[in-house]
């Protein structure tokens, strides 16, 4: 038997089986066969979730053999398989003159996977990555392949598209891209209290705006991408690498490391290395947004309504600066708008991302669960692909379609093919999902 890891190494399982295939024919025997044999399945893009989401000790599906671009339409409409990640997916819409709209600061993940768990990037008029899918093509546990868009079954698209995989396996999905633009990238130091005062502005005055400020030091780094009209001009290779790999991996890594070592060292060092250089560069939309990330951590991510931005930031700050802690890593804040996914985060709601991190090797539960009791003030949904303690019993509250997506679920995967431990104690067992009467009033 094989194992599989995730892309930190933190959540490690060893499948029965590991399989590849190569298209949805073949997605459909793997699932057949899987349930033949009383196996549970489930599906693997690039691993760059957090959570538990992917173990299994049953059939563990691949999709790294599903990558190709199946057609472009003239409209910009886009069929892809699955398994394409978001890097290979936007070179290949370049070369046709299209672009996603938004996309996270990285790249490796698969479009399946990103949109399974509601990937986002930033921006307050752009909702996540999955309101791009326009159609999916999804292979049910009888083996079925069916496809769900807006006008054939809109309950099951709108699952669907964020459906933790959940639903049965996507295999390809339509996609509605956009010409391709160019972004002028702006990053500067600034005061974190100046930032805070202008914040609403500075989120609706961009297109796409973000800033990170790291546990006791009073800067933060803001990021602007807007468009403009002009041709891209890349940083060239040198400035690019002594930005991107020097200074925000390999001196980030051995700042961690020494604060790992010596936690007693980990204020000066955040103070120091929060000083570092400022950006200007104008570039593709898809190289603009995405960064090289190669320190690994673990990571928590939580949406909140828009107007609790500021005191969360406070809030979350003030509480990693507790020495009991002992956080390196910087506080992120994106936005989102809101989207009708019945599970998207961004639900029904304009929305702020705050986003926490511990270097590899630290403790991280002790922070993340008093971190999670602030969100949890603060009407917070978990990322979906992040680190979270929530439950079916504490999440259900928090979605107002909660019981179209069980519906969905029930009538996709009757005998619970696509479960294993955390789909059952995020959305609980498929047996027990019933209609409360609260949730027909709302629905």
């Amino acid at each position: 038997m094989t194992s599989w890891a995730n892309w930190v190494g933190d959540q490690v399982c060893t499948p029965a089986e590991i399989r590849h295939p190569a298209g949805r024919d073949e997605v459909a025997e793997a699932v057949s066969a899987a349930v033949a044999a009383g196996r549970r399945v489930r599906v693997v893009g690039s691993g760059h979730s957090f959570t538990d989401a992917v173990l299994t000790d049953g059939t563990l599906l691949a999709l790294d053999r599903l990558n190709r671009v199946v057609d472009i339409a003239p409209d910009g409409t886009v069929r892809v398989e699955a398994g394409i990640t978001l890097r290979a997916l936007s070179e290949a819409l370049h070369h046709y003159g299209l672009a996603l709209p938004s996309l996270g600061d990285i790249d490796a993940q698969t479009l399946a996977g990103a949109a399974a768990t509601a990937t986002h990037g930033t921006g307050a008029r752009l909702p996540n990555i999955s309101a791009a899918l326009v159609s999916i093509e999804l292979v049910r546990a009888d083996g079925e392949v069916i496809e769900v868009d807006a006008a054939t079954d809109p309950t099951a698209w709108r699952a669907a598209r964020v459906g933790l995989g959940a639903l049965g396996v996507v295999t390809a999905a339509t996609v509605q891209a956009v010409p391709a633009f160019v972004l002028q990238t702006i990053e500067l130091r600034e005061p974190l209290d100046a930032v805070l005062d202008e914040l609403d502005d500075r989120a609706a005055g961009n297109d796409h705006f973000e800033f990170f400020t790291f546990p006791h030091s009073p800067l933060a780094r803001t990021k602007r991408n807007n468009r403009i009209d002009r041709p891209a001009r890349p940083p060239a290779a040198a400035a690019r690498w002594f930005n991107e790999m020097l200074l925000q991996n390999h001196t980030l890594e051995l700042a961690c490391r020494i604060g790992r070592a010596r936690p007693a060292l980990i204020p000066p060092i955040n103070r120091l290395i929060s000083r570092a250089g400022t950006e200007h560069a104008v570039d593709r939309s898809y190289r603009a947004f995405t960064t090289r990330r190669e320190v690994r951590f673990a990571e928590m991510e939580y949406a909140l309504p828009r107007e609790h931005a500021v005191a969360a930031i406070r809030a979350i700050k003030a509480l990693a600066e507790r020495p009991e802690f002992d956080v390196q890593l910087p506080i992120e804040m994106r936005w989102a708008a809101p989207d009708d996914a019945l599970l998207s985060p961004a639900y029904s709601r304009q929305t702020c991302y705050v986003a926490i991190h511990t270097y590899r090797g630290m403790p991280w539960e002790p922070f993340f669960r008093a971190a999670e009791r602030l969100f949890d003030e603060f009407d917070g949904r978990p990322h979906w692909g992040k680190r979270h303690f929530q439950t079916a019993e504490t999440l259900a509250d928090r979605y107002p379609r909660w019981d179209q997506f069980q519906s969905v679920r029930a009538r996709l995967d009757p005998s619970g093919v696509f479960t294993n431990d955390y789909i059952e104690r995020v959305l609980g067992p498929v047996a027990e999902n019933r209609l409360t009467e609260r949730h027909r009033i709302v629905t």
